[in-house]
């Protein structure tokens, strides 16, 4: 297959790139100053023109997008806009157009996270947008046409990112990343549709 892989060069995203490489499949990373390919994922255009770039692709996958971290009482519309514009309008528009450009039986993995369900002090901003993708996920996968698939993965905190978000998740079980990857695995390479995969421990 060939993989699109936004966001490879992140934590998640070099152990998925290693991963599907491994397994044979032509793999393609874009990132916003990493990867084959520059993209924006807030810009339209910046899209447009990576998936112009790329051409035809049987899977596309993005781990990339946070969102604002910060006390709920001092907490504006303009703090959460960077995350809504990125992990979440990013995402959404990566299928809108990236649709026209995946193969029939193709597959869409977007990334969202475990604050949709739990979420941590100061992380309303967060569980917003994750449960907005996941969200997105359960509604495009009843409209997707020519047997292409769209699922989300959804992640606790992963052992490879305790240093960096760990102070925000205290008593949080880590996630082995081998089990992570292999849920992303079962998205590209399985059948599953419109499933929100849950990894948290």
């Amino acid at each position: 297959m060939k993989i699109l892989i936004i966001g490879g060069a992140g934590t998640i995203g070099k152990r998925l790139t290693s991963t599907f490489s491994s397994r044979g499949h032509e793999v393609i990373v874009a990132g916003r100053n990493s990867g084959t390919l520059q993209v924006d994922i807030t810009s339209t255009e910046s899209i447009l023109k990576m998936y112009a770039t790329i051409g035809d692709t049987d899977a596309c996958i993005c781990t990339a997008g946070t969102g604002y971290y910060g006390p709920f009482d001092s907490m504006t519309a303009e703090m959460m806009l960077p995350g809504l514009q990125g992990k979440l309008l990013g995402q959404v528009n990566l299928v809108l157009i990236g649709r026209h450009y995946l193969n029939p039986g193709g597959s869409f993995t977007l990334t969202s996270g475990i604050a949709a369900e739990h979420p941590a002090r100061n992380g309303t901003c967060v569980a917003m947008i994750n449960g907005a993708v996941n969200s997105f996920v359960l509604g495009a996968a009843q409209e997707m046409r020519q047997e292409r698939r769209i699922n989300a993965i959804s992640p606790g905190l992963v052992e490879d990112s305790k240093d960096r978000y760990g102070a925000f998740f205290p008593g949080y079980n880590l996630v082995p990343m081998d089990k992570l990857v292999n849920a992303y695995l079962l998205s590209v390479e399985g059948a599953i549709n419109g499933k929100i995969l849950k990894v948290y421990s």
